[in-house]
């Protein structure tokens, strides 16, 4: 089970690479720039740890996955981003994919 949790630790430093790259502002804001370097390290450090038990092929993907799927949210959460119901429906197929590859694994 702790491989589960560092897979989920490893996506949420994605989700917030991915965020803190956003606001880096074209690697102008210094402090922005210094997040994405400490979270990305973080996020392959977890994904790693989480290669353990799990297959690197099912880690990959749920890893890609939890950040696509936080960053997508957060953005149509907080930035305004679209919510139609094709985009709904697509993140939906993501989240049906990682569970299949979690309950094959």
């Amino acid at each position: 089970m702790n491989s589960w949790i560092y897979l989920i630790v490893a996506g949420l430093f994605e989700m917030a690479w991915v965020l803190a790259l956003n606001f880096s502002d074209n690697f102008t804001n210094y402090l922005f720039v210094f997040l994405t370097a400490i979270f990305m390290i973080l996020s392959l450090i977890f994904l790693s740890l989480s290669f353990k038990t799990i297959p690197m092929g099912t880690a990959y993907a749920c890893w890609t996955a939890i950040g696509a799927v936080g960053v997508i949210v957060f953005g149509i959460l907080f930035l305004g981003e679209s919510a139609n119901l094709f985009r709904i429906f697509c993140i939906g197929l993501i989240i049906a994919g990682v569970m299949g590859l979690k309950l094959t694994s």
